[in-house]
Parts: C-alpha cells; structure tokens; sequence
C-alpha cells in the first residue's frame, strides 16, 4: 500500500498535471504505476500530454517529496482517498474535476448518505448567527453532516451549532493538513475531530492558505454535498462561486432572504431572483425540497440515475459495454463510430461519473452498478 501510495502522490506532484490530465494518463497506461514507466514517446501521443509533461514525469524529486508526504501522514494520522477507492466520496465521482486524491484527517464518513454544506459570508450579522444555528439545529432529526470550510463567519458559525447539536461535521480546506487557518480555529478542528469530525483537503503538507486555493477548495465543498445553504453573502465573493458551481454540478442550492438593503442579504437574494437557489426559511423547506424524512436516513443513490446526466455519445458506449463488459482500448475505438481522440475523451467522462472503470493494460470495465 506504501508503494500503491507513493505513486498516487507523485502523480499528483508532476508539474501542470491536474485531474483531468491525470486520469487520462492512468486510462492510457492502465495503472498510476504504468504512466511511471511508460515511454517517453509514448506518453507523447496521449492527447493533452506534450514534452513538458512527459519530461517532467521522469523527474526523481516528484518521489522524494511524495516519500515525505508519507512520513508527515504516518506521523499525523492522515489518511489518503484515491479516486479509484471504494471510499473516494461517490458524489465527487460525478464531478468533471473532482480531486484525484483527498487527504483526509479524521473518521468522518464522506460517503454519509445525507450532506448538507452551509457557506456564507466571514462578516456574518447576528440574523445570519441566530438563522444559522436553528438551520443546523433543525436539521438533527435527518441524520445529515454538515460540512463548511473552517473560516470565520459562517462557516464557523455552522460548524459549532453541529457540534452543539450531535452533528457530525467536516471541514474542506485550502491548504495542507500542517496546519489549520485560521490559528484560531485550531480549537474548533480538534472538537470537530473529536466528535466524529474530518478535516480534508487535496493539497499537499506545506500548501498555505493562498488566496487562489479557497476556490479550489469550494469546489470540493461543492461536490461533497447533496444540499447547499448560502445563509448570508455579499454580492460578490467566495459563497457565490461555490453556490455557482454547485449548480453546474446539479446540487441543490438554498438561500436565506433577508432585506434588500442588507449587504449580506443582497448576495442570498440575488441568487432567489435568478433561480439559482431556492428560498429558505426553515428546515422544512430543505426537507421539502430534498424529500428527505426525518430518522429514515436514506439517500437516493445518484448513481441510480447517472443515464440523466449522460449525453448521448456517452450512453452509446455504455451500450458497447453492456455487450463487452471488460475491452480493450483498441477493441472499444473498433467498435463505435468515434476516432481514438474522442473515444478516449468519452472514456474519461465516464470515468468521472463512475460508470466504469480502468484496467491495466489499456482495458475498461463496466461497474458493476449498471
């Protein structure tokens, strides 16, 4: 498992390789291990990967640094998520760019069937503290975990009314595990871990907390959610982009009202007026609007409905793969009526989606859900 693991951080460290970039590699080798050891040339014809990459694969400080990233989470108990574990949180499987490797410190269940994000503004009001805490109050009896991002404000806010009410709670952050930002919340993280809590990231010990990374680390917020609750924000900010993005993932995005002429109201209203969230006043309208029943804990598992969000092209080779349940990359091309380029960009899609699976050796397989 060190070894497996070793590769999996590597891949992560190779110099303008990001997820999607890096599943390709994995589809095209068959294993994290194989793009290691494959052709310089080879990697060459990988559509997305030129010199640079391919070189920069080869590089010997890629290993010594994830080696060292091994030693701080043995010493930290910290926990690395792949995407291809059983583990991996399946409501980022559905995410285009959802992280290749989460870090993760903590035993909280990231695969909890119901999760509930609250975001919003670090200025929050006294409305915003009173709403927040009854949200998170009257969403005990659904059984969710409520997951925020540690930052002053709301996110805060959100964070100790679960903890006050027997709430599993998780925080996404954006920078590596050696630390938590704010210093001051260093309390509030260790209650948090206490209490069945996780922290989680997918950067690397020695990240700080840089501007460019909070949205990022929204995006993972985002994805791990069913439901997301923007209870204050500001026209602009850090609580929109994460509300918008949760759109384009298809979650469902809820906003306190408050008055027009309240800052931190006009971000939530502004979101109402453009349907892109829907008003909330009280749990029951989350309740509603998810059809969740207080104390059955059930969560309709997306991937029964994945055939939704497929397009066209990419139901046509899930067809192929229910008469092929495990093919080859050449076999696959031969069979469908797309060049090896966009074959291989339909794969990826439907890996994202968890639909199927890579192999070694350039083969895929069908999962085994559908």
């Amino acid at each position: 498992m060190t070894e497996k693991l070793l590769y999996r951080i590597a891949l992560t460290q190779i110099p303008g390789v990001g997820g999607v970039t890096a599943r390709r590699l994995i589809s095209w080798c068959g294993s994290v291990e194989a793009v290691f050891h494959e052709k310089h040339s080879a990697l060459m014809k990988i559509p997305g990967v030129g010199n640079h990459i391919a070189g920069a694969v080869r590089r010997r400080e890629i290993f010594g640094r994830a080696e060292k990233e091994i030693r701080f989470m043995e010493r930290h108990d910290i926990r690395a998520v792949f995407y291809l574990d059983n583990d991996y949180p399946v409501r980022l499987k559905e995410c285009d760019d959802g992280p290749l490797l989460l870090y993760v410190k903590g035993s909280a269940d990231l695969n909890h069937p119901r999760v509930v994000a609250l975001i919003g503004t670090r200025s929050m009001t006294a409305y915003g503290q009173s709403k927040c805490g009854e949200l998170v109050q009257g969403m005990k009896p659904l059984g969710v975990m409520v997951v925020s991002g540690l930052a002053y404000g709301v996110d805060a806010c959100a964070h100790k009314a679960a903890l006050q009410n027997g709430i599993p709670t998780t925080a996404v952050l954006g920078h590596g595990l050696d630390r938590v930002y704010p210093h001051l919340h260093q309390g509030l993280a260790s209650k948090m871990l206490g209490s069945g809590g996780a922290l989680v990231t997918d950067f690397i010990s020695g990240t700080r907390p840089d501007r460019e990374n909070f949205p990022k680390r929204n995006r993972i917020i985002a994805g791990l959610c069913d439901a997301i609750v923007v209870v204050e924000a500001a026209v602009s900010g850090g609580a929109l982009i994460t509300a918008n993005i949760a759109n384009t993932y298809n979650r469902d995005v809820f906003a306190l009202p408050g008055k027009v002429t309240d800052t931190y109201s006009q971000g939530c209203n502004k979101l109402i007026k453009i349907n892109k969230a829907h008003l909330i006043e009280n749990v029951a309208d989350l309740q509603y609007i998810m059809n969740w029943e207080p104390g059955t804990n059930n969560r309709n598992p997306r991937q029964a409905s994945l055939f939704v969000s497929l397009t066209a092209e990419e139901k046509e080779l899930v067809e192929f793969f229910k008469s092929h349940p495990e093919a080859g990359l050449d076999q696959i091309v031969a069979g469908v009526p797309y060049n090896l380029s966009k074959t291989t960009s339909i794969l990826l899609n439907l890996e994202f989606k968890g639909v199927i699976k890579p192999l070694p050796g350039k083969k895929f397989r069908l999962c085994g859900h559908l």
